[in-house]
């Protein structure tokens, strides 16, 4: 019971929009199927530059080789070019867009100035991760992933080693406060996240020994932003290019904002945004989900709270945001 108590209490504490500012947070994207990533990204740029935030490190769990340059594009734009990068090695997802014509992938990189020239040339997500986390105090980070769980899987495996003589799962247990994902469809089905690689996700779900927060396929499929920022007229934005290059091939109204709800939360918390319902999700091995509600529960799924117009407005705003210095001009 007492080992309950704590747990719900550190969950209460993940999920409520807290004082403690800014957020330290390791941001783990698939970056390349799908471009939402880029406005999560970007809307974590506009939480650091308003000191909400403290980006410590940006990782890829797909193996696309354009999937780092297009983090370290967005990274750079923003003013961030020294955030560390890293990439899943071994067995892993390589996803690259479904667009055609112009491939939002292969343009970033090669319109914009970046340090990393592929994904493979990355330090290995795993070292990155164990690096960041050692340097910081216990229960002081966030993890946000956005994409496949291969990385989070790998962590939880590694053992002892020059950097921390902790396992994976013990520095995990240590530093970590919650882990923030978008995944999942609730009550029950398949979401591309988890469906991917799903004996990563079932290992993550299963053994990860902190509060999980989700943000399931049907909150970011019924809010569409990306129409207002498609339309700017700003030249030289790779966050504006993307949505430019893709929306049309989309819906025009907007893209689903899957990502950005897992982001805006991490950071945020729910607040005013969302309602939370405790439970377990349960990863099947055909990469389906199931949900079990439970006020014991070691997961929370959002709900919505806040009008959709009104949480579209606040994630249109931030993917707009400017970089400092393109404001101070």
């Amino acid at each position: 019971m007492r080992k309950y108590i704590c747990f719900l209490l550190l969950l209460c504490c993940a999920v409520c929009q807290g004082e403690n500012r800014p957020v330290n947070l390791i941001f783990d994207t698939d970056m390349a199927p799908d471009y939402d990533d880029v406005g999560a990204l970007a809307m974590l740029h506009a939480m650091a530059d308003l000191g909400e935030v403290n980006i410590l490190a940006t990782v890829s769990s797909n193996k696309c080789e354009t999937a780092v340059p297009c983090i370290d594009v967005i990274n750079t734009y923003f003013g961030r070019p020294d955030i560390p990068l890293g990439a899943v090695k071994g067995e892993a997802p390589d996803r690259t867009t479904w667009h055609k014509g112009l491939r939002w992938t292969d343009e970033l990189p090669s319109r914009y100035p970046h340090r990393i020239k592929s994904t493979s040339a990355s330090d290995n997500a795993v070292n990155v991760y164990r690096k960041v986390l050692s340097g910081m105090p216990d229960g002081s980070v966030t993890i946000v992933t956005v994409g496949f769980f291969t990385n989070l899987k790998n962590l939880l495996l590694s053992g002892p080693d020059q950097i921390s003589p902790l396992t994976g799962r013990e520095l995990i247990k240590a530093k970590v406060k919650q882990l923030v994902s978008m995944a999942g469809k609730f009550p029950e089905g398949k979401e591309f996240n988890v469906e991917v690689d799903a004996k990563s996700s079932q290992q993550v779900f299963s053994e990860w020994p902190t509060p999980i927060l989700l943000s399931g396929f049907e909150i970011g499929e019924q809010i569409l932003t990306g129409k207002q920022l498609a339309a700017s007229r700003q030249i030289g934005s790779p966050v504006i290019d993307a949505f430019a290059m893709c929306l049309p091939q989309d819906d025009p109204n907007g893209r689903n904002s899957w990502d950005q709800t897992a982001v805006l939360v991490a950071v945020r918390g729910t607040g005013d945004y969302f309602d939370v319902e405790r439970g377990t999700m349960t990863v099947m091995d055909d990469g389906s989900n199931r949900w079990e509600k439970c006020a014991e529960g070691m997961h929370a799924r959002l709900l919505f709270k806040m009008p959709k117009e009104q949480l579209t407005g606040i994630i249109e705003d931030m993917m707009m945001h400017k970089p400092l210095s393109q404001s101070k001009q």
